[in-house]
């Protein structure tokens, strides 16, 4: 059994989200070929429920909009404040499966789509989470 982490212990921060070696070699091939990208989780209607990818900076974030963390890398994964009220106790999983989703989401002309799957946060990442700083949001301005 391992001891609990002492007080001088560096605490492994929780990582809210990340892709599957799939997700990442898509996602190098599309910023390969684009650049710099982004992603965003709106939960609107239709293709909006799966996680959008674009060009950075093509989709205009809003303030309100929650910074989960930063995939393969430095790819922002940004969700609106109204997905993270419910997705704000699970930890989610950027999958990529066959089929084409949103014709605005980049990897649509590949005949595939990036997909969420999720699993709820164990107690250990909870406590974890309550002791790290809150996401950042769009409305913070050094956020890109």
């Amino acid at each position: 059994m391992t001891p609990p982490a002492s007080p001088a212990d560096p605490v492994e921060p929780v990582r809210r989200v990340e892709l599957t070696p799939a997700a990442e070699e898509l996602l190098q091939r599309l910023a390969d070929r684009h650049g710099p990208l982004m992603f965003h989780q709106s939960g609107g209607c239709c293709d909006g429920s799966s996680p959008m990818c674009y060009l950075r900076g093509e989709f205009r974030v809003g303030g309100a909009d929650v910074l989960l963390g930063r995939v393969a890398g430095d790819t922002p994964f940004w969700m609106s404040a109204s997905q993270f009220a419910y997705w704000r106790h699970t930890h989610l999983t950027v999958d990529v499966v066959a089929g084409r989703g949103s014709g605005f989401s980049l990897e649509a002309p590949e005949g595939v789509r990036f997909l969420l799957r999720s699993r709820l946060l164990t107690d250990d990442e909870v406590d974890r989470l309550a002791a790290q700083p809150a996401p950042r949001t769009g409305a913070d301005a050094s956020v890109t």
